[in-house]
C-alpha cells in the first residue's frame, strides 16, 4: 500500500518504494554512494546482497546447483538462465532476421551483426569488433600473451579453441603420443602440401 500511496517516494525519479529501508537503498542509484566493501579486492557496492553475491567470486563458493547436469553457479538467476540449456528455450527474438537467443546478452551482441557497430577498439592498433571477448584475444597478438596451457606438455597457446584443438590432436584420450607418432603426424601434412 505504501507503493501506491507514495509513501516513501524518491524525489529524484518518481519512484515509490515499500519501506523506507528500500528507499534509502534505491536513493544510492543517484548519488553513487557503496558503502559495502569488498575486504580482497576493493570493490565497492550499493547493497549487503550485492557484496555477498561478490564474494563468491574470491571463495569460489557456488551454492545454487542446476537439477538437471549439477553445475554449480553464485547466483540463483544464473541456474534460471542456464535451464535454458536444457529445456531450448530461446525468448528473446531479433526483429530483423528472427534469429533466437536464450539470453539477452547474446541478442543485444547479434544485433550489431545488423547495424555494424563494433564499440570494442584495440589501443594499440585501433581495429574494432563487436564483441569485448574478441578485442581481447586480439590484443594477445600485440601483447603476445599466451594463457592457455596444455597440462600434459606445457606448451602454451594465444587462444582457448586452439588449446582445445591441440589437446584432441596430441593427446586424445589423456594419452600423450609418442615422438615418433607426432613426427608420423608432422609427415602426414608434409605429404598433403607436396
Amino acid at each position: 500500500m505504501h507503493i501506491h500511496r507514495g509513501k516513501y517516494k524518491c524525489t529524484e525519479c518518481d519512484r515509490c518504494c515499500q519501506s523506507k529501508s528500500a528507499l534509502a537503498i534505491h536513493k544510492r542509484i543517484h548519488s553513487g554512494e557503496k558503502p559495502f566493501k569488498c575486504t580482497v579486492c576493493g570493490k565497492r557496492f550499493t547493497t549487503s546482497v550485492s557484496l555477498v553475491v561478490h564474494s563468491r567470486i574470491h571463495s569460489e563458493k557456488k551454492p545454487y546447483k542446476c537439477t538437471v547436469c549439477n553445475k554449480a553457479f553464485r547466483q540463483c538467476g544464473d541456474v534460471n538462465v542456464h535451464m535454458r540449456v536444457h529445456t531450448g528455450e530461446k525468448p528473446y527474438k531479433c526483429t530483423v532476421c528472427n534469429k533466437a537467443f536464450s539470453v539477452s546478452g547474446h541478442l543485444k551482441t547479434h544485433m550489431r551483426v545488423h547495424t555494424g557497430e563494433k564499440p570494442y577498439r584495440c589501443y594499440v592498433c585501433g581495429k574494432a569488433f563487436t564483441q569485448l571477448g574478441t578485442l581481447m584475444s586480439h590484443v594477445r597478438v600485440h601483447t603476445g600473451e599466451k594463457p592457455y596451457k596444455c597440462s600434459v606438455c606445457d606448451i602454451s597457446f594465444r587462444h582457448s579453441s586452439t588449446l582445445q584443438k591441440h589437446k584432441h590432436c596430441m593427446h586424445f584420450n589423456n594419452e600423450v603420443k609418442t615422438e615418433a607418432d607426432s613426427s608420423d603426424h608432422s609427415r602426414l601434412h608434409t605429404q598433403e602440401n607436396q
